[in-house]
């Protein structure tokens, strides 16, 4: 999960490069694409969601999500896998370049630590 803030008010205002993001980061993470990347403009709801981007690609590892918010200059990213040894800082730096944000916080679990090594009868 990533955090970002201070980000760049217009690349997080940008559609298709929420889309891109979506796009290419399953092939730059040797991660297979199950579908294409689906991106909507979500309206803002309350005083605390003032509205923004939220886009998501289905991949055989599970999924990306995407949501930004322009007004607040904030991303909220879920690299969701179970593809363990993920190269965590590449991740962070592609969402920090990619939407010009200044400050992140992450928080990486490992998952399915004990997922059994053969199938079961």
């Amino acid at each position: 999960m990533v955090d970002g803030y201070g980000g760049d008010k217009a690349k997080l205002n940008d559609k298709e490069l929420v889309f891109r993001c979506l796009d290419e980061l399953p092939d730059l993470t040797s991660m297979g694409k199950l579908s294409k990347p689906e991106v909507y403009f979500a309206e803002g709801n309350d005083g605390k969601d003032p509205g923004g981007w939220s886009g998501f690609v289905i991949i055989i590892e599970s999924h990306i999500s995407i949501h930004t918010f322009p007004a607040r200059g904030f991303l909220s990213a879920d690299v969701y896998t179970c593809k363990n040894g993920m190269d965590t800082k590449f991740i962070i730096d592609y969402f920090t370049k990619q939407f010009g944000l200044k400050d992140v916080e992450q928080n990486f679990i490992k998952r399915g630590t004990r997922y059994p090594d053969q199938n079961i009868s």
